[in-house]
């Protein structure tokens, strides 16, 4: 088919979009070229007005205020919005509040207009599976008068950028598992507490669930069904795929454990596609919503190196928005070990679980005694290299300051000394050893799930229950929380790989678990 009737792109001076490089995917094989006449859509962001704090204010903004003070400037609105348009693309959406740019064009159009070619290709997903999608390799560019404007370009290849952070195995395989309530008990969330008033949004990027599985679920708890909402993003929608080793055993995972640990907040499910551009508009999606949620729960991440630096960066600064907004993000560390999955021999911090601006959440292996709440033994979650719980140091976003500098690790593979290693992973932890896991029910089936996708449902259902005792939201938790390290339970034994386990802080299991109750008593009375 040919393009050859739509508008056609102006010839023009053109620059290159920094951080736009893109690399082939792995195991890739081409199919030629993508069909020139097929529509698509992308996600172009747009550069702050003014920067934001380098410390988060004391109180959350509103979504007007981020627009006014730290979103795009109307000028760069228009003026990108009139280049683009005169290039013959559709600007579906413009949102100052998250400098976003929504266009849709042909394949051809748009492929002239940010100077790539785009294939049709099959690649290795990041979960292992075969998957087709477009394609392109190399830098982007963009309008000559949009440089400095515009800072990423996004969703022109669609290849899968992310995979859940979970293992599940049979029911009767697992050693011991506990339900989220009896989790509750044993990590002492603070009685009187269930989330009442609060909203707790969770990013999915596959699968869906039933409204079936979850009325048994809850019933078999002796709970009643928490109010679960999906909503849509870039065409995505909730799409139980009967598949319980699949994407719906991460959905049905999340729902549950925030359910069950917080059963009165609202819970919205936000899924979007499986793309740089998917999780970015479902990270806006979910932190613009009215009214604000006081948590996100991130399940899905893949190592530093396997995203553009444009992407990592608008994602980054998407969360920067969410903490302004009083958002608290919780995202899974890894299940991979200290390497992250990767190949080439080195250690690998995960993304999003990196940025300074989400609470990174780590894995344990938990011997407890959920009647009592008793813990016999909770040790560093390590299986092997493909079952254990992501942690180390980041090669891309710097130490922040309410970080302890950590100590050098024994036999790490990162060639850097203590004073130049960058964001430590994870945060906090809680169980993630799917031989000592949760107990849920997907698409029919009775399972044990374990991984650091666990650990974030499970501290986002905390942070709601703590915004309900305190009456407030906390943004960015992190200087909050590593001001109460007495406050948790310190995990000495164990390694994730490279790095080992001691006290304090460390990059297998952070902080450590939560005592619930001493957090709330700590936040409560400003000690």
């Amino acid at each position: 088919m040919s393009d050859q009737h739509e508008p056609q792109a102006q010839s023009g001076p053109s620059v290159p979009l920094a951080g736009s490089d893109r690399p082939p995917a792995s195991g890739l094989l081409s199919h030629g070229p993508a069909d020139p006449s097929l529509r698509i859509e992308v996600t172009v962001v747009l550069r702050r007005r003014n920067p934001l704090p380098a410390q988060p204010a004391p109180e959350p903004i509103t979504r007007e205020a981020l627009a006014e003070d730290y979103g795009a400037s109307e000028e760069d609105v228009r003026l990108a919005t009139e280049t683009f348009t005169r290039l013959g693309a559709e600007v579906v959406e413009a949102d100052r509040a998250s400098r976003r740019l929504r266009l849709a064009g042909t394949v051809g159009l748009l492929g002239r207009i940010f100077g790539t070619g785009l294939e049709e290709a099959t690649s290795t997903a990041p979960d292992g599976t075969a998957v087709r999608h477009r394609h392109r390799t190399g830098g982007l560019s963009i309008p000559a008068e949009l440089d400095g404007i515009v800072i990423a370009v996004l969703g022109l290849d669609d290849r899968p950028q992310t995979r859940a952070q979970f293992r599940a195995i049979p029911l009767a395989a697992a050693s011991t598992s506990y339900t989220p309530p009896e989790l509750g008990t044993i990590y002492s969330f603070p009685a009187g507490t269930d989330g009442t008033g609060q909203s707790v949004a969770i990013l999915e990027l596959g699968g869906g669930f039933a409204q079936s599985d979850l009325d048994a679920y809850f019933g078999g708890l002796g709970l009643a069904t928490p109010s679960v909402t999906a909503a849509g993003v870039d065409g995505a929608s909730n799409q139980p795929g009967q598949d319980p080793q699949g994407a719906d055993g991460e959905v049905l995972l999340d729902i549950e454990v925030v359910g069950a640990l917080a059963p009165k907040a609202a819970i919205v499910v936000y899924f979007a596609p499986n793309t740089d551009a998917g999780f970015l508009d479902a990270l806006v999606e979910a932190s613009h919503a009215t009214p604000p949620p006081c948590a996100i729960s991130i399940s899905w991440g893949q190592s530093e190196d396997a995203w553009t630096a444009q992407a990592r960066a608008a994602l980054d600064q998407a969360l920067a928005d969410a903490v302004a907004l009083g958002i608290t993000v919780t995202a899974a560390a890894g299940d991979r070990g200290s390497t992250d999955g990767a190949t080439d021999g080195k250690d690998h911090a995960d993304f999003p679980a990196s940025s300074p601006h989400a609470l990174a959440c780590g894995g344990t292996r938990l011997e407890a005694d959920p009647a009592t709440g008793t813990i016999a033994s909770e040790t560093v979650w390590n299986d092997g290299p493909s079952s254990a719980t992501g942690g180390g140091y980041s090669d891309v976003f710097p130490a922040p300051v309410w970080q302890d500098r950590p100590p050098a690790p024994p036999g790490g593979t990162t060639a850097s000394t203590p004073a130049s290693r960058g964001r430590g992973v994870p945060d906090v932890s809680a169980v993630a050893d799917p031989q000592t896991g949760y107990r849920v029910r997907v698409d029919g089936a009775d399972m044990v799930i374990g991984g650091t996708s666990a650990v974030a449902p499970l501290w986002a259902a905390l942070i709601a229950r703590l915004a309900q005792a305190a009456n407030r939201r906390f943004g960015l938790a992190q200087p909050l929380l590593y001001a109460q390290k007495s406050r948790f339970r310190d995990i000495t034994s164990g390694s994730n790989g490279s790095y080992q386990a001691g006290p304090g802080w460390d990059p297998c299991t952070g902080l450590g678990t939560p005592d619930g109750t001493a957090l709330l008593q700590a936040i409560t009375t400003g000690t």
